[in-house]
């Protein structure tokens, strides 16, 4: 097996102090063609990565914004909540959709609020943020342990966007899955989207299985139902960025199409998201609020023009898949299976 030595996300003392602290993260629209890492202590610098697509994937962006929250108050000798309270503002209007990162937020300002007399809050912020960060690398594995209970023999597997290292603070969701089922031999081949417009799949599914050493193929998003089609798809495994609480779960474009092509040639579709992901407070998918990026992500790529930057573009970032097109939704605490029936 190939080594995996690679991070998405980590968190660097470089001396007792704390002074020359930094956040270090993998710029992932740079991959796979350059691995390119940036150290920051800003924690705007983070909050344009978020915006940028440099750090991505719904867990791991909440985790980098608990760390920026944290490095808002680093060289503060006063004023911290106006610090903290300004980089919180900025950082909850990176992106819309995920509610990992509105999670972590949450939980960052209400550990503030408990703690804002701490003698070093600094220290005690970033304690925290350390703390989000092994939960979700747990959550990961247990994800991949978990995952296990669905394959009935070796599978050829399906997946949409990316669902590793690169999105989350441990191997992944979908893609941990996948990962603990090749080292247990219950892997065939992984064919991989390429996941327009920002091509997730082509550019960073693939940089992580050949990195694992899992045989794999890309194709085109609108390959799916041919491949289907010809019987070399067993199950569809993906993430997902929200789920409300009857199932229905928003991920990224494309994910819609791949459930309903699954339920017409009866292959199984899965959903590998951890606890965090489904939103208590809304009932159905018709409640999540889907982000529309700028239309130049569509008509450009690696700042080269591919079309004329005149025309008008429909650029929805996520779409929502029905609970009922989903066969189950594994997460840390299981495998849970339609219908479902989250509580608040």
């Amino acid at each position: 097996m190939k080594q995996n030595n690679y991070v998405s996300l980590k968190f660097v003392r470089k001396d007792p102090s704390g002074e020359n602290d930094k956040l270090v993260f993998l710029n992932q629209t740079k991959l796979p063609l350059e691995e390119n890492y940036i150290e920051t202590d800003n924690y705007e610098r983070v909050a344009e990565a978020i915006e940028k697509l440099e750090i991505r994937g719904a867990p791991l962006i909440g985790i980098a914004a608990a760390y920026a929250l944290a490095l808002s108050v680093k060289t503060a000798n006063e004023n911290f909540a106006e610090k903290f309270y300004t980089a919180h503002k900025r950082l909850i209007e990176t992106r819309p959709t995920a509610v990992n990162l509105f999670f972590a937020l949450k939980t960052m300002k209400d550990f503030f609020e408990e703690n804002k007399d701490s003698t070093n809050l600094y220290e005690t912020l970033l304690g925290k943020a350390k703390d989000i960060h092994k939960e979700d690398e747990e959550f990961c594995r247990k994800i991949g342990r978990n995952g296990l209970a669905i394959f009935k023999t070796k599978a050829a597997i399906l997946t949409h966007c990316n669902t590793g290292k690169l999105a989350t603070g441990g191997d992944g969701t979908a893609f941990s899955v996948i990962k603990n089922a090749f080292e247990n031999e219950l892997v065939k081949f992984v064919y991989a989207d390429e996941t327009r417009p920002l091509l997730q799949g082509s550019r960073l599914t693939a940089f992580e299985l050949e990195k694992c050493g899992i045989p794999f193929a890309l194709l085109s998003d609108s390959s799916a139902a041919f491949l289907m089609k010809q019987n070399k798809v067993d199950l569809v495994i993906t993430g997902a960025d929200r789920i409300a609480l009857n199932g229905d779960s928003a991920n990224k474009i494309g994910t819609y199409n791949l459930a309903l092509l699954s339920y017409h040639h009866n292959i199984p579709f899965y959903i590998a998201a951890p606890s965090t992901t489904i939103d208590r407070t809304i009932a159905t998918g018709d409640e999540i609020n889907i982000e529309y990026r700028d239309k130049s992500e569509l008509l450009s790529f690696y700042d080269k023009q591919i079309t004329s930057p005149g025309y008008d573009a429909f650029t929805p970032a996520f779409d929502i898949t029905p609970s009922h097109l989903i066969t189950g939704i594994i997460t840390e605490e299981g495998v849970f299976n339609f219908p479902y029936n989250f509580t608040r």
